[in-house]
């Protein structure tokens, strides 16, 4: 009688472990289902040709805060020249342009500019969002653009209304620069597009600026729209 209740007792404690496994597996399916598909695509990789909107910080060689999309970033730092809208476009795509224009918001002109990308600093990060996944972050290299730096005497600084004595290492230098790069902004005769550089070196008659920004830090915000 002992034996058959010891029996009785190891099945009954089978079936409540039976009954809870197929309610735990009931919510798992549940919640699985709620979930549609979205968590699936969460986990998957960037692929050549994904659709990818992202978040990105710009940076110059001093390591200053060019441009970013980051709007907490922006406010809160108080030095930072530009805001960006994120960036919009399809992993590894090859540009054809000189320039990739992107949207940009300065408390002095609003949403008026567009900061431009050099086609290979567009094509870095292209590439460089392959094999990331959904909000994850990275720091990607940019190569200088030709020529990286620029040298401006002081006839030309003063045609801009600029004198070498009120400028110093350090400061940032915009420049404008047309679609043709044969064409100065100033002859041209399409869109200007903004790029901020970094004086590099003060001497008596004339100031270096480096225009190149090295890294960006991107931040995956969707991919293929989800």
């Amino acid at each position: 009688m002992g034996e058959k209740k010891k029996k009785e007792e190891k099945s009954k404690r089978l079936k409540q472990v039976l009954v809870v496994g197929a309610c735990v597996l009931f919510v798992v399916l549940m919640v699985v289902s709620a979930m549609g598909s979205g968590w699936i695509t969460g986990l998957a990789a960037i692929k050549p040709g994904d659709s990818v909107v992202l978040d990105y910080t710009l940076y110059n060689p001093d390591g200053k805060v060019i441009v970013t999309s980051d709007q907490q970033l922006w406010k809160s730092s108080g030095n930072v020249p530009l805001l960006s809208k994120q960036l919009t476009f399809i992993a590894n795509q090859s540009f054809s342009g000189h320039l990739y224009p992107v949207p940009v918001y300065s408390s002095g002109s609003g949403w008026q500019d567009q900061i431009a990308f050099h086609t290979a600093e567009f094509t870095a990060i292209s590439q460089g969002v392959v094999g990331m996944k959904d909000n994850e972050k990275k720091t990607i290299a940019l190569p200088p653009p030709v020529p990286d730096t620029i040298v401006y005497g002081a006839d030309e600084l003063a045609s801009n209304d600029l004198k070498i004595t009120d400028l110093r290492k350090g400061d940032l230098f915009p420049l404008g620069e047309s679609e043709n790069p044969a064409t100065s902004a100033a002859n041209a005769t399409g869109p200007v597009y903004m790029r901020i550089g970094d004086i590099t070196g003060v001497g008596p008659q004339n100031v270096t600026v480096d225009f190149s920004y090295p890294r960006i830090d991107v931040s995956i915000v969707t991919i293929n729209g989800r």
